[in-house]
């Protein structure tokens, strides 16, 4: 069962890596504190002490990692991050901002490791508590710009950027499959606009759900 997310507002950004999610959750950030709402800035996995243990494993971890086993460390992360983060700035009325979430699990571990995406969904709902985001803005971007984008920040692949060029594929398929089950809760925006473009139908996503 769903359960509401208190009195605050709950945004994801979703999306492969190098979509800009970084960028448009600052730009959200800035544009909000200036109205004068109070935000919480996070991110899965590492927006807690344990969660940053977590993140160490599932992204930097030198050897294999079983693909239900990383499902459950993303799914342990998720559920102490919930807890600890997220819950308790929603009822303070805050606006959480939030670099990735459940649909991540999603389309990563279900469409990318090919798990079912069901049971992964109702891992991460059973591990949330069933706390769902009042909005997921899905910045929908094609992997090979995608992977151009991560090559000129010259930066070292951590081990989901690393992965072959069908396992992206099969992530962005994952992810429009999940904002075509869920349109009301999703925004799909072309991750290939001017960023400004992209903040701009942001906020007014955000705004009219603003009080």
């Amino acid at each position: 069962m769903t359960q509401p997310a208190a009195s605050g507002l709950f945004l994801t950004f979703e999306g492969g890596d190098g979509a800009g999610k970084t960028t448009q959750a600052r730009l959200l950030e800035q544009w909000l504190t200036e109205r004068g709402r109070a935000v919480v800035r996070t991110r899965e996995p590492g927006g807690t002490d344990v969660g940053v243990l977590i993140r160490d494993i599932v992204l930097h971890h030198r050897g294999d990692i079983a693909p239900r086993a990383e499902a459950l460390l993303y799914a342990a992360d998720r559920s102490h991050h919930v807890a600890t983060v997220v819950r308790p700035a929603l009822e303070r009325g805050d606006v959480v901002i939030q670099d990735r979430y459940l649909d991540s699990s999603v389309a990563y571990q279900g469409a990318g490791r090919v798990l079912d995406a069901g049971e992964i969904r109702d891992l991460s709902m059973w591990a949330a508590g069933g706390l769902l985001p009042d909005l997921t803005v899905l910045l929908d971007l094609d992997p090979a710009v995608a992977r151009a984008r991560l090559d000129r920040d010259a930066k070292p692949f951590d081990r989901l950027e690393a992965e072959r060029d069908d396992f992206h594929a099969r992530v962005r398929a994952g992810f429009l499959g999940l904002a075509a089950a869920e349109p009301d809760r999703f925004l799909v925006i072309d991750a290939a606009l001017a960023p400004e473009s992209i903040a701009a139908a942001i906020r007014d996503r955000v705004a009219a759900l603003l009080p």
